[in-house]
């Protein structure tokens, strides 16, 4: 799974780097412990060119069949898996034509230290060894709340989903899932809207394990109310496992 996730570049860099030539007016702060709920960049195809935007969405996604926001209370679409997208309701039509591009200095995944029944959890953060940033595949969708009454507000909330898909060498030591990190060759092919062509799920794997390393990180993470660059640095280095670089 993906839960937290950081951004630590402006937003006009973030733009530049996925190549965005429209960008939202909202201003965004570096951000070093992004949850589920909160309304974060996704870089998308426009509907009617082939150029980019970069639009503000919500992280988990309301499809746009949903009669109500309580119909996904407790249930989760922040991550989707790759294996299974195609068979889901929930995901077919976003995958036809309404993927995007999730921009990302680096995610968070905790690994259980023992195994009781409640293990105690080290977090590390993952990053790409050459500091660029990622790029993880999504999907989104739009939705709107269907008119009950004359004050029923006519608006709609636009949010967005990180695919994930079976570890990979580095990965599985901390976890046994990863987001799937898609390389600047394949944007192109993976935002196309043109839903003639049958969706790119070839790209859906995982990334090379020698672009990847992880570290601990602070356990302050796993508080949403905590943030800022001290998320990145474990307190007690030599207690967790040391840095681990491509296969350890």
């Amino acid at each position: 799974m993906c839960g937290r996730y950081y951004n630590k570049r402006k937003k006009q860099k973030i733009a530049e780097k996925l190549q965005a030539s429209k960008v939202f007016a909202d201003p965004l702060p570096p951000n070093y412990n992004i949850a589920p709920s909160t309304f974060q960049p996704i870089v998308r195809q426009e509907r009617d060119s082939s150029e980019r935007e970069m639009v503000l969405a919500r992280w988990g996604l309301v499809p746009f069949s949903a009669r109500s926001l309580a119909d996904f209370k407790g249930f989760s679409t922040f991550n989707a898996k790759a294996e299974t997208l195609s068979n889901s309701p929930t995901w077919k039509a976003p995958l036809k034509s309404r993927r995007c591009l999730v921009p990302a200095d680096g995610f968070y995944e905790w690994k259980a230290l023992d195994s009781s029944r409640k293990p105690k959890k080290q977090p590390y953060a993952i990053s790409l060894t050459d500091d660029e940033p990622m790029a993880f595949a999504g999907l989104w969708d739009a939705w709107k709340e269907p008119k009950s009454s004359p004050q029923t507000v006519d608006t709609w909330l636009q949010s967005f989903s990180i695919i994930t898909t079976e570890a990979n060498e580095l990965m599985s030591q901390v976890h046994t899932r990863m987001p799937v990190i898609l390389s600047q060759r394949d944007w192109a092919e993976w935002l196309d809207r043109d839903g003639l062509r049958p969706p790119p799920l070839h790209l859906l794997k995982p990334y090379d394990s020698d672009a990847m390393q992880l570290g601990p990180c602070n356990s302050a993470v796993g508080n949403v109310k905590n943030n800022g660059p001290e998320m990145l640095v474990c307190p007690n280095p030599d207690e967790p496992l040391p840095l681990l670089n491509s296969r350890g």
